[in-house]
């Protein structure tokens, strides 16, 4: 089925056993409602006219993803074309007005995490918007870079592997087996923050944009410089806009812990970070009560 999808979400691409390297895009369609697509091997598309990007509509050949429940999960009818239509701009006044109603069109924008948990249960929901009542902190974790490694040079192999990779996307007019494998990010991002249900939560955040801030924050700076770059960026500036969250369960996670999800188990992840400014305050009319 020719899906039109206007792009929300990109996940920094992660290293994949079966696809060598896999990015998770999510995004709405035209009536308001969510689509993931995974698994996308974008950066194995040999077409540069295919490489969307977060705020772009596409369209694209989809069929439902049978391996994952959750009811938002689509899948490329490969081998199939991507062809992108066009950008939506924060236009001029950069007040961000058409994406702000594209991405909430039809939705709920979720104040209480504890709802969202118990709707997730009931329904197999799996995307969604969050606004946090109070961002806490945004903090960098150093993570085991070992452990990465090996997984590497397996997937290399793997991939050097003529028998393998005619085996998954075999049309080699849309895909490209000789790309260099993404560099893993060495540090788990996460925001704590209050929700309305008073409850402090902690989320990792998996946005591609953020990933791409922090290699671009290390030119020229040292690691510490180029943390305090990422930190200052998502904590002290996007404070200060009228901040969402773009929430996606972890399929493992969410498959695991599908019947307690009600009992604190979270299967979220913070796949997008939505930052428009803030809505001018409204002067009270002085003489509406004349």
């Amino acid at each position: 089925m020719i899906k039109k999808i206007l792009i929300t979400v990109m996940t920094y691409p992660t290293l994949s056993s079966k696809y060598f390297e896999t990015v998770c895009t999510a995004g709405v369609l035209e009536d308001g409602s969510w689509i993931r697509l995974y698994p996308v091997p974008y950066r194995m598309l040999k077409d540069a006219d295919s490489k969307y990007h977060k705020w772009d509509w596409i369209e694209v050949d989809v069929e439902r993803n049978e391996r994952d429940f959750r009811i938002e999960s689509y899948k490329l009818k490969a081998p199939t074309p991507i062809r992108v239509l066009g950008k939506v701009d924060t236009g001029r006044k950069r007040d961000w007005r058409e994406r702000r109603c594209l991405l909430f069109k039809g939705k709920k924008v979720y104040t209480d995490m504890s709802e969202l948990l118990c709707e997730t249960k009931e329904t197999k929901m799996s995307l969604a918007l969050f606004k946090p009542n109070q961002i806490l902190d945004f903090s960098c974790e150093p993570i085991d870079m070992s452990e990465f490694a090996e997984k590497r040079t397996k997937i290399e192999q793997l991939r050097q592997s003529k028998e393998q990779e005619l085996s998954l996307f075999p049309d080699e007019e849309l895909y490209d087996y000789s790309f260099k494998l993404a560099e893993q990010i060495p540090y788990k991002f996460r925001y704590t923050f209050l929700t309305d249900d008073g409850k402090k939560r902690s989320l990792m955040v998996e946005d591609w944009e953020l990933c791409m801030l922090y290699r671009h924050c290390q030119e020229g700076c040292s690691e510490k410089e180029a943390l305090e770059k990422v930190r200052q960026k998502y904590l002290d500036d996007f404070s200060k806009k009228d901040l969402y969250f773009i929430l996606g369960t972890n399929f493992r996670w969410h498959s695991l812990n599908a019947l307690k999800l009600d009992e604190g188990k979270n299967p979220y992840m913070i796949i997008g970070v939505f930052y428009p400014p803030k809505p001018p305050v409204q002067e009270p009319d002085l003489f509406s009560s004349l």
